[in-house]
């Protein structure tokens, strides 16, 4: 069943998909809050000789309700790297897992790029089913982005299916569509216990461009201390 829904959201999506080239490429996100966590996350997207970082702390607010800061900062060939903007991002866990045959969740975002004066606004909504050891993941996200210079409204999407291997490794597959990108590739992903209700959350991939405007290949990596 999720297989048909993931690829019924494709079809429906691709028309429409569009985010700012930079970062059409980024995490997908799951639907769930950990009630007391508390989270320092970086992840680092790589394309095309550029590279977009963030850091962030993150803290549960409730057993519904996540909370994330993130500096973003952008190093490439001719530059030393820099602090480009800042985001504040707030998650929603929407229903109890298992509750519906799919679990919902809502996130939003607000950045503030100094440098261009520019704002974005983003919402997500946030979809998981799991069948066995499959877990399959939607974002669909809308995105108004505004300027000096122009104002625009955009979507975008990222789907992830993953296996559970095991809680050390999880292999899996992302798709990602944007405004000029459509791009596909593995994730290998998992997680290492350090303590009580400690760990640290691991993931690596490569994601290659399957139409003419997307990067050849783009690197992503991500690290959560989770506590």
């Amino acid at each position: 069943m999720i297989r048909r829904v993931c690829f019924a959201v494709v079809l429906a999506s691709l028309p429409l998909v569009g985010l700012a080239d930079d970062v059409a490429i980024d995490k997908v996100y799951h639907p769930y809050v950990q009630a007391l966590e508390h989270e320092i996350e970086w992840r680092m997207i790589s394309a095309d000789g550029q590279q977009l970082h963030r850091l962030g702390f993150g803290k549960a607010m409730s057993d519904r309700l996540f909370a994330e800061v993130y500096l973003i900062a952008e190093d490439n060939d001719d530059a030393d790297i820099e602090i480009e903007a800042i985001e504040i991002e707030l998650k929603w866990q929407l229903s109890e897992q298992g509750e519906f045959a799919v679990d919902w969740g809502l996130i939003t975002e607000i950045e503030y790029e100094e440098q261009d004066d520019a704002w974005e606004l983003a919402a997500g909504l946030l979809l998981e089913k799991e069948w066995g050891r499959w877990v399959g993941t939607a974002n669909i996200w809308g995105i108004y982005e505004h300027s000096r210079i122009e104002s625009e409204f955009e979507t975008a999407l990222a789907l992830q299916s993953r296996y559970r291997y095991s809680p050390y490794i999880e292999p899996a597959i992302e798709f990602y569509a944007g405004q000029n990108t459509r791009s596909l590739g593995p994730v290998l992903m998992g997680d290492v216990r350090i303590g009580s209700g400690k760990k640290l959350h691991w993931e690596a991939g490569v994601i290659f461009g399957i139409n003419n405007s997307s990067p050849d290949k783009t690197w992503r990596f991500l690290a959560e201390y989770e506590f």
